[in-house]
Parts: C-alpha cells; sequence; structure tokens
C-alpha cells in the first residue's frame, strides 16, 4: 500500500515542483502545497523510499563471507572500475531539502512543525550514512540546488565532517520525532529513530576504531558511546521486547514469515500485503535452482552455533567429522529455524536440504514460506524487519564492550535474552575466549571474550538481513570474503544418504552421475575443480573453488562513477581507483 501510495506522492511533488517557475491557477505550488499537517504528513511519506524494499532484505547478505551462491558479486570479481560504478545518485537528498525549505510555510503547532523537521533530518541522515559507507568524502548538501548554483561542482567534503551533520540530525531526530509507537511498524518514531541512531553510530565508531588510515581513533569513542546511549533509551523505554512464544522452536523464525510483522519486537519493516498486491519474490529466490544464487550456508558459520546446553561444538575433537543429520542435533535453536534440518516439512511433506538448490548441504529457510505456491513466482506476503529489537540489544552490547565497560549486568540484558530465546540452557558470559572464533574469523585482532560473543551472536541473529558486509567493512575484515567456502561432511562417495533421518536417501556425492540413477537421490558431482573434498574421496565438501575473488585495501570504499568526474572535475578519485 505504502510503495502504490508513495507513487501518487511523487507524482505530485514533480508537478508541484515543474509549477514553481509559473504558477498558473489549476497547477500546485509551494503557497498551497504547505499548509497543513496533512500536507506535510503526504509528503513526507515519499522519505520512506528511501528505505530498502522487501526484496532488498532478501538479497541482503549476498555478498557475505558465510553464503555461497551460483555466482559471487562483480565487486569481487577483480574486473571491478569505476565505469562500472554505480550510486552517486542525489535526487532523494533535494526532496528532503526542499521539503525542509518550504515546511515553514504550513500553520501548524511548534510540535508538529518538529516532528515533521525531525522526520525530514532522519532521513537525511540516513541518506548520507548510505552515501559515506558506499564512497568515504562526499559533499554535504543542505539546500535545494539551483541549475546555475556552483556548489552543484563543489569537491567532498571529508568524512569527518559530513558525519558530524549526520550526527546533528540524528540528535535532533531523536529529540523531536513524535515518540508514539506506530502499530503497524511502518513508519518512523523516537524509539526508531534512536536505534537507527545506534546502528549508524556504532558503524562509524568501529570504522574509525579499525580503519587506522583514516587518522580518527580518536574520536571512535564518541561516537561508540553515541551508540551505546541510544540503544540504552530504546531499552530503558520498554516499550519492545524480543519475541516469544509458547512453542520455542518458532519464536525465531515467526519474525520473518508473516504479514503482520511481530511489532512486540519488530520496530521498523517492510510491509508486504496480499491484497493490495505488495510481495516480495523470497521463496522463488532462495528456492529455485535458476531464479536466484542458490546460496547456501557455510560448515564454518554453521560451526559456530553453540550447543544447546552453552557448550561450543567446536570444542569437540571431531566437529568436522560429524554427519549432516547428527551435528544439527541439539543445537541453538536458531539453527533449526534457520536451515532445512530434522523434522521440517513443507505441505506436510519431508523437506530435506536439496541439493538441486543448496551448494553446501546447508539450505537457508529463515524467509522462505512453507507453501509451495510461490516457489516459482514472485507473490511472497511475508513482512521482513528492517529494525528489530534484537538488534538494538546486539549494538549496545557491541559498544559497550568496544568501550571497554561490558560486565556481567549488560550480558545479561543484552545476550543472554538472545540465547535465553535460542533454548540455550547455560546463558552464562563465557570467561575463556573461543578459539575456534579467533582462528576462523578474528585471528588478526585482539577481541575480549566477551566480544567474541557478542559477535558470534551477531552473526546468527541477524543472518540474511543485509549486516555483514556491512558488519566486514567496519571491523576492516574483508579478508573474511576470500575464505573458502565449505559445506558438510562427506564420508564416502557414491554412497546414498538420508539427510533428515525420514528413511528416504537424499544425496549422493559421484564424479558422475550414473547411467541408472535412483529415483528421489539428487547426485552433486564432486569434480575436483569446482567443488571437491577435503580428503579427496571423503571429507568436507569445498564448493565453488573455482570463483576468482579478490579485495585489496582500497575497496573498502567504492570507486566514484567516471562519468561524475567527468561532468564535476573538482571531485577526487577514491585512491586506489585512479586507473580502474
Amino acid at each position: 500500500m505504502k510503495k502504490i501510495f508513495f507513487i501518487a506522492t511523487l507524482a505530485l511533488l514533480t508537478a508541484c515542483e515543474k509549477s514553481f517557475e509559473q504558477y498558473p491557477p489549476d497547477k500546485l505550488s509551494p503557497e498551497n502545497a504547505f499548509n497543513t499537517e496533512k500536507d506535510l504528513q503526504l509528503y513526507a511519506n515519499s522519505f520512506y523510499n528511501n528505505l530498502p524494499s522487501a526484496n532488498d532484505i532478501v538479497r541482503g547478505d549476498q555478498t557475505s563471507d558465510f553464503l555461497v551462491g551460483s555466482t559471487i558479486d562483480n565487486y569481487l570479481s577483480g574486473s571491478y572500475s569505476a565505469a562500472q560504478a554505480g550510486g552517486w545518485t542525489w535526487g532523494p537528498l533535494r526532496n528532503i531539502n526542499y521539503f525542509l525549505e518550504q515546511m515553514v510555510r504550513a500553520q501548524i503547532s511548534d510540535e508538529s512543525r518538529k516532528h515533521f523537521e525531525g522526520l525530514a533530518r532522519f532521513f537525511r541522515a540516513y541518506f548520507y550514512f548510505n552515501k559515506v559507507k558506499q564512497f568515504g568524502n562526499v559533499p554535504w548538501q543542505e539546500k535545494t540546488l539551483t541549475i546555475d548554483d556552483p556548489d552543484l561542482y563543489k569537491t567532498q567534503d571529508s568524512r569527518a565532517y559530513v558525519m558530524e551533520k549526520v550526527l546533528a540530525d540524528l540528535n535532533f531526530a531523536c529529540e523531536n520525532i513524535s515518540p508514539a509507537i506506530d502499530p503497524t511498524s511502518s513508519q518512523i518514531s523516537r524509539p526508531v529513530a534512536l536505534a537507527f541512531k545506534s546502528r549508524i553510530c556504532l558503524f562509524e565508531g568501529t570504522y574509525r576504531k579499525y580503519h587506522e588510515e583514516l587518522n580518527l581513533q580518536a574520536t571512535a569513542n564518541t561516537w561508540l558511546q553515541e551508540a551505546a546511549d541510544a540503544a540504552k533509551q530504546v531499552i530503558d523505554g520498554g516499550q519492545y521486547r524480543l519475541n516469544m512464544e509458547s512453542d520455542p522452536t518458532t519464536s525465531f523464525r515467526n519474525l520473518f514469515i508473516n504479514e503482520q510483522p511481530k511489532t512486540n519486537e519488530i520496530m521498523l519493516a517492510a510491509i508486504n500485503n496480499a491484497s493490495l498486491r505488495v510481495l516480495n519474490d523470497a521463496n522463488w529466490y532462495w528456492t529455485s535452482a535458476t531464479y536466484g544464487r542458490r546460496l547456501s550456508f557455510t560448515k564454518t558459520f554453521v560451526n559456530t552455533f553453540l550447543n544447546r546446553d552453552g557448550s561450543r561444538f567446536t570444542d569437540q575433537a571431531n566437529y568436522n567429522q560429524i554427519p549432516f543429520w547428527e551435528e544439527v542435533k541439539n543445537r541453538d535453536l536458531r539453527l533449526q529455524q534457520c536451515i532445512r534440518m530434522g523434522s521440517y516439512q513443507r505441505e506436510g511433506q519431508p523437506a530435506p536440504p536439496d541439493f538441486t538448490y543448496t551448494y553446501t548441504g546447508y539450505m537457508p529457510y529463515k524467509f522462505t514460506l512453507d507453501s509451495k505456491a510461490t516457489d516459482g513466482r514472485a507473490e511472497n506476503n511475508n513482512s521482513l524487519p528492517l529494525m528489530r529489537y534484537a538488534e538494538v540489544l546486539l549494538n549496545y552490547a557491541e559498544a559497550m564492550a568496544e568501550l571497554n565497560r561490558f560486565t556481567e549486568t549488560e550480558w545479561n540484558l543484552t545476550i543472554k535474552l538472545l540465547r535465553e530465546r535460542a533454548g540455550l540452557s547455560n546463558t552464562a558470559m563465557p570467561l575463556t575466549a573461543d578459539t575456534y572464533l579467533k582462528q576462523e574469523y578474528f585471528a588478526d585482532q585482539n577481541l575480549s571474550a566477551a566480544l567474541l560473543e557478542i559477535r558470534r551472536e551477531r552473526a546468527i541473529e541477524l543472518a540474511m538481513e543485509g549486516f555483514r558486509y556491512d558488519d566486514l567493512m567496519r571491523w576492516k575484515l574483508a579478508n573474511l570474503l576470500l575464505k573458502p567456502y565449505t559445506g558438510l561432511y562427506v564420508p564416502a562417495m557414491n554412497t546414498p544418504y538420508d539427510l533428515n533421518e525420514d528413511g528416504k536417501d537424499d544425496v549422493s556425492f559421484v564424479t558422475a552421475v550414473p547411467s541408472n540413477p535412483q529415483k528421489g537421490i539428487v547426485y552433486f558431482v564432486i569434480n575436483g575443480t569446482q567443488h571437491y573434498l577435503t580428503n579427496q574421496t571423503s571429507g568436507n565438501i569445498v564448493a565453488q573453488n573455482n570463483l576468482r575473488r579478490v579485495f585489496d585495501d582500497f575497496m573498502y570504499l567504492r570507486p566514484i562513477p567516471i562519468e561524475e568526474i567527468t561532468l564535476n572535475p573538482n571531485l577526487k578519485q577514491n585512491a586506489g581507483w585512479e586507473s580502474r
């Protein structure tokens, strides 16, 4: 509904702006388009187009270290150049700045005026945050530019300057947007603005801390403190909580498969609605051998899910040699709510991992509906979260740990609650560092035991929701994007395996599909090049080994599109991209 409404809104705005040079009586003008609260609300609705759509979320983590697919992002292929770059778009900013200039005409209360100004400034902060993530230094503009304005050709402002402006906008938004909770989880309220502030400030604080080349480390803690304070305000407000249902095996996944958002935890959602034909393509994307990218989790990541008793799965000496149907038992309940395993069914029928769609055996279904009706078309009606209370808890925990102020009190307020929902019987704060996490993920960073656990929780809790790439960028851990893609353990080749123990064999790993294939079995070809086993005839799958991946330090920032530098020679190309 919102998308349809926004299209109409943008059409109205276009008509309004085109009428500014001449004001015929049958056209909108600034004098009659910004008079009432309803006028401002109508215009402000257009800002929501700047938020990710449900389909953006569906694809959110396709460039990450813990998912492997049929292809890799073009950015990692080694062939990306400034000629291919995009993202240097400023139309949404002009829309916001124009609103801020014209809204002063409205005859409304000061409280309402500040609310709408706060809303516009929130979206301006969000817009610039995304630009800084991509490009680093960008030109700051807080006015509507005309075609002869010299600022059209200004150079970039520094990251420090732009982000200070972003923080000022966020602070104004968090102080002035209405505190009233939106019962549909589709509008920005004060708690939502605070939650986004915690996300943005955590990103900036950790980016400055780990990217020493910026020479901004001295200011990192200021941003981390802002993140912690914003998250704590949401927590102390008591208006949200983790979704806990009578059946703990569904509490987590039900956040992602319902048309009506679980508003106790979901603070803001990309709303989908079957009757209004606002839909997404999650089933088609994740359950197709051709439309999507056949994305699957890696074993390296699945290994990080704890056992139900709170112990570390990787503390076992043979953790990489346990057959799939055994390794998934008695684990963190989020595992069975993220991948096909065990007794999972679709339309009353067992649905084991299907190697028609998966390269590793760890086949995600976090966003997909159990009905098969939309497996081949973009008609999913499940709304997907843009901001969850769980993220706020994680933001607070990480910020406090980075500030070296994380104690058992903060643990009990955050990570313990997430693990309780995940069904872990021992949720006590670990005192020793996990050697597996250090070795496989964070060998180059001297992290505390608590911070290691917080990063584990963040990866598991938010997997597939579009956070992982940004997390790797801010932690300066892009090297993880180059890790081998590992899969489940194969005891022997040419042997059928029953992955879900329903009495029917599901897959056999072979060098070539047999001439007389057995019905119901998928034959997954281990050719030694694209896919191989670590011990040749047995071992863990190493999938998509032929996909070339590169990541040099200059790639932490995207290139300015070359055509933009041609149009505005005052723009400076990001270092490393000048000759690419």
